[in-house]
């Protein structure tokens, strides 16, 4: 743990004292090296806690998400290069520094075995978060989504520390394996009620649920790139594995628990799915598809089976790459057209054509072409869904329709159709675009190779 986690924090030296000319190389060379290294940790083990020290170890459930997040950070410096040439040098330490900073906290929050740590570092998140919203957003509108975002996480979060604090009480620990020893509590009292409710909506609210979202689109929108990669790839699904995590406490999960958040999930996958066939902006379109992704994850998240915790996580990671990648491929249209709006930027691909190559993986991945893990994923999800109430299949099939429709949309309206006047010349593609693409797709397809790692 210590060996990821201590070369984390030494990038920190490393992003306010190096020289301006090899900034950007020095940090994302490291940052890379880290990733690489994090790699060892997908090795499918037979112990429930690998690596396992005081108050952090690593099980099958965390070490995918670990590795995703080691891995996004230099992707996230390398996507941010070009829209901070022009700024001065202190300031692009600053945004490098936010950078960094929330790794160890996603680390942390990822692979820790305590409640009070998670709490803490998922709470820590939030920080860094919000700093690049408001300070590198591209519109006034950024201290609103701010706002949103901080509320949103604050006002659902605190009733998770006040059940946390009841849950020491109440046992005398909070390490997570004590807690799977101890006895389940008295069933359908008040108390567990509440207390289970609590537990799960500060993840329903990050996650987001359908009802609860309406904070993500918002920040998204204002979001620079490398903000919208990490709320994409990495604070969403802090979401769902706490849901995955935190679910097994409750020992038998109340039954009336289940039916809200399930039918909202799937209303939401619904919903989200049809928004994204109207919507003008590129960026908000792929905010509410990661949504209805989510939507599923947070469904199979409630009904526990071994199945559905599978095709979560395994959605969990293919999301993460997919969406990150659509965010960077939209990044690379506004930073030639300056204008996110989806009738402006048409007609990109007789300008681009390498670009739409990546632009056509990205969005078959999207939508769960075979063979990629996000069809394993969402077919899992389907049959444990299935298998818990006939009825689902009528949502999650719609869902999926629309998932298709949408994405198509999306590719059509990006790459065909004439060009708008206003287009006259163009800057070619960049090998950074093309090596950030690629290191967002080589994952994604060396993982329908071996999927058992990530299930």
């Amino acid at each position: 743990m210590l060996k990821i986690i201590l070369p984390t924090i030494m990038l920190l030296p490393m992003a306010l004292l190096s020289p301006q000319k090899s900034l950007w190389t020095n940090t994302t060379t490291h940052s890379l090296l880290i990733a690489t290294l994090s790699l060892h940790w997908l090795l499918p083990t037979y112990y429930p806690h690998k690596n396992l020290t005081q108050w952090t170890g690593i099980d099958q459930t965390s070490s995918p998400l670990l590795v995703l997040s080691c891995w996004l950070l230099p992707l996230m410096i390398m996507a941010s290069q070009n829209h901070l040439q022009h700024e001065p040098t202190a300031r692009k330490r600053i945004f490098i520094t936010a950078l960094i900073t929330i790794q160890p906290f996603i680390i942390l929050a990822f692979s820790t075995t305590e409640l009070m740590l998670f709490y803490i570092s998922f709470e820590a998140t939030l920080i860094p978060t919000l700093i690049l919203i408001t300070r590198w957003g591209n519109q006034p509108e950024r201290l609103s989504a701010g706002t949103y975002l901080l509320f949103y996480t604050l006002i659902s979060s605190l009733p998770l520390l006040v059940t946390i604090l009841y849950l020491h009480t109440y046992t005398g620990t909070l390490h997570l394996s004590m807690l799977k020893l101890t006895p389940p509590s008295h069933t359908n009292t008040w108390t567990t009620t509440l207390s289970n409710l609590a537990l799960l909506t500060a993840f329903m609210v990050k996650a987001p649920l359908y009802g609860l979202h309406l904070w993500l689109p918002k920040a998204h929108v204002e979001a620079p790139i490398a903000g919208s990669m990490l709320l994409a790839a990495l604070l969403l699904k802090l979401g769902g594995y706490g849901i995955m995590r935190t679910t097994l406490l409750m020992n038998p999960l109340p039954n009336h628990l289940h039916y809200p958040f399930l039918t909202l999930a799937l209303w939401g996958a619904l919903m989200t799915s049809s928004i994204c066939l109207r919507q003008t902006d590129l960026k908000s379109l792929i905010a509410y598809s990661s949504v209805s992704h989510m939507g599923l994850v947070i469904a199979a998240g409630m009904i526990q089976t071994n199945w559905s915790f599978s095709g979560a996580m395994i959605l969990m990671i293919s999301h993460g790459l997919t969406s990150s990648m659509l965010f960077c491929l939209a990044n690379t249209n506004y930073e030639r057209t300056h204008s996110r709006i989806l009738l402006l930027t048409r007609g990109m691909q007789p300008l681009l054509p390498l670009m739409a190559t990546w632009w056509l993986l990205a969005n078959l991945t999207n939508m769960a072409l075979p063979p990629t893990t996000n069809l394993m994923a969402e077919l899992t999800i389907m049959i444990a869904l299935f298998n818990w109430s006939a009825l689902t299949i009528i949502l999650t099939g719609t869902a999926t329709l629309l998932t298709a429709s949408y994405t198509l949309f999306m590719l059509l309206a990006t790459q065909r159709g004439t060009l708008p006047t206003h287009i006259t010349s163009i800057q070619n593609s960049t090998t950074r675009e093309h090596l950030l693409m690629a290191l967002h797709a080589i994952p994604m397809l060396l993982l329908i190779l071996k999927p058992d790692l990530i299930s």
